[in-house]
């Protein structure tokens, strides 16, 4: 490679050095995204390029798939000379936070403290991120504790993410403790900052003080950015809130900002519920208005048998509010879609985090007898899942049983464990229950202990796994890993050196992984020693 930029040089190429260096990461990504690792790691062995932390930063910040990332990670730490530091090990624990693997993400965070690894805010905003996204909001307040106590002191980004993980949880009044000491110490709120106030503000109908806010950020030199605009209008559609909607369209107006379509498409209906003009809307976005304004006529003006041409049309055009309205007037006339169909607008709606349209959709089919297909279930049990509507996954996986469709054991394993991160025995319990006795194996059971253990209810957790074992279910080593974290968490010791003993003496005699089942290695994998409850 050094020869053949030699070469370029001598022939008095132009090439910027960054342009190729972007060249090579893309390479590297294709390579670990499209080979297997065996092969993937012998391109990487035969590269003759200097390692440092950005270029490797670089390669993981490309996306490459999650374990690929995870296993070039560890190459790199054994490359002679080279050694992680904060930022590589930031960038691994995002892409594991990001996944929802918040024990691997866990176990890097670990790591970087052992190995004296220098923690600043940027890594813990994105640990208290990551916890709160996956209902583990205790830990994530602990960590702001945690930073405070040992003197890293929070950014405004460190202000602003932990600002909004008290407003998404009810702490109102921690909320505002939190940005009047960020205030005293001279930190001086970003753009971002001030749309979560207002975000906050609007959804709890403080749309007056929520303009107050609009207009003192920018007397303060903040000016709103086309993200906020776009977060700002689509909560006030959602509420209603017309008002202060008009005050944002006039500074989008003066500024030349626009909407993104689905959150045109939600004003444009917003207003029209509220009888109020859409001239305003027009002039900001006059590129969508005549789609979206056709589209709506036409839903409205629709007779009886409505031609499933325009379901296509509204699809291609992502106008989900307009869908919204076509298909509840549908089901009322009991008029029968084809299953791929109302399986696209479930994920079309998920795609938008849109859990109202996809249940409206899902509600559809249940009443129409449409079993739709697999990956529509799927869908929709991510987005609830991720929108913390776990009430209603019982349901899905019920109707998705009686289609015939397996949720599978990984994923059902991963389920289980993350309404046990939520603190959701109960729904975890009945979707346990729901799987058929084929999934009922080690992996799935491991996961339902953890369940208990994340719930404080350790006697109910060991009283699953004495089930288990009556069921001739074998522990595997990530049974065990759960047992003894979830053990010794509860200040269980004694018993948790009981199952460190049978982790042990399993561990000696399993000889190869070749003797463990499919079921032992998911469960393996999803229950390494990272795991902490």
């Amino acid at each position: 490679m050094n020869k053949h930029m030699k070469l370029k040089e001598k022939n008095g190429s132009s090439s910027d050095p960054k342009e190729y260096m972007r060249n090579v990461i893309g390479k590297i990504y294709r390579t670990l995204k499209y080979s297997t690792w065996d092969c993937a790691q012998q391109e990487l062995d035969n590269l003759h390029m200097k390692w440092d932390s950005y270029t490797v930063n670089q390669v993981l910040k490309s996306h490459p798939p999650m374990e690929k990332a995870w296993l070039f990670f560890n190459w790199a730490s054994r490359l002679k000379g080279f050694k992680h530091d904060q930022y590589t090990y930031t960038t691994m624990l995002d892409i594991f936070g990001e996944a929802g693997r918040v024990s691997s993400m866990k176990h890097v965070f670990q790591q970087m403290q052992e190995n004296g690894i220098k923690i600043d805010s940027v890594t813990y905003t994105s640990m208290m991120h990551w916890l709160s996204s996956s209902g583990n909001v205790d830990e994530a307040f602990e960590l702001w504790e945690e930073m405070n106590s040992k003197g890293c002191h929070p950014t405004v980004v460190s202000y602003t993410a932990y600002i909004k993980i008290l407003f998404d949880n009810h702490k109102v009044k921690e909320a505002t403790d939190v940005y009047k000491e960020m205030l005293n110490s001279g930190c001086a709120p970003n753009c971002h900052t001030y749309t979560i106030l207002m975000d906050y503000l609007i959804g709890s109908g403080k749309c007056k003080e929520a303009l107050e806010i609009f207009e003192k950020m920018q007397e303060a030199g903040v000016q709103p950015d086309k993200a906020a605009c776009n977060i700002l209008i689509e909560k006030c559609s959602k509420v209603g809130g017309t008002m202060f909607m008009t005050q944002i369209l006039e500074y989008m107006k003066e500024n030349r900002l626009v909407l993104r379509y689905p959150v045109f498409v939600e004003a444009l209906e917003a207003l029209k519920n509220a009888g109020e003009s859409d001239t305003l809307l027009r002039q900001v976005n006059p590129q969508f208005y005549k789609k979206a304004y056709e589209s709506i006529t036409v839903a409205a003006d629709s007779p009886v048998n409505i031609d499933k041409k325009l379901l296509f049309v509204l699809l291609r055009n992502r106008n989900v509010v307009a869908i919204d309205h076509l298909l509840a007037g549908m089901m009322d006339k009991k008029i029968l879609l084809d299953n791929k169909i109302i399986s696209t607008i479930i994920e079309v709606n998920c795609s938008h985090c849109r859990p109202d349209g996809a249940l409206l959709a899902f509600e559809y089919s249940v009443k129409m007898g449409i079993s739709i297909e697999r990956k529509g279930y799927l869908s929709l049990m991510g987005l609830l899942t991720r929108s913390n509507m776990f009430s209603r996954l019982v349901e899905i996986v019920e109707e998705m049983a009686r289609a015939g469709h397996s949720l599978g054991i990984y994923l059902a394993s991963l389920l289980i464990y993350r309404l046990g991160c939520a603190r959701q025995p109960t729904f975890a319990s009945k979707i346990f229950s729901l799987l058929p006795d084929n999934h009922k194996c080690a992996a799935t059971y491991t996961a339902l202990i953890s369940v208990y253990f994340f719930a404080r209810r350790v006697n109910k957790a060991l009283e699953i796994y004495k089930i288990m074992c009556r069921k001739g279910v074998c522990p595997v080593l990530g049974t065990y890993n759960v047992l003894i974290a979830g053990l010794e968490r509860n200040g269980r010791y004694s018993e948790a050196d009981l199952y460190r003993k049978a982790k042990k003496s399993l561990h000696a005699n399993s000889g190869s992984q070749e003797s463990v089942t499919v079921e032992g290695k998911i469960c393996d994998l999803l229950f390494a020693v990272d795991v902490i409850l």
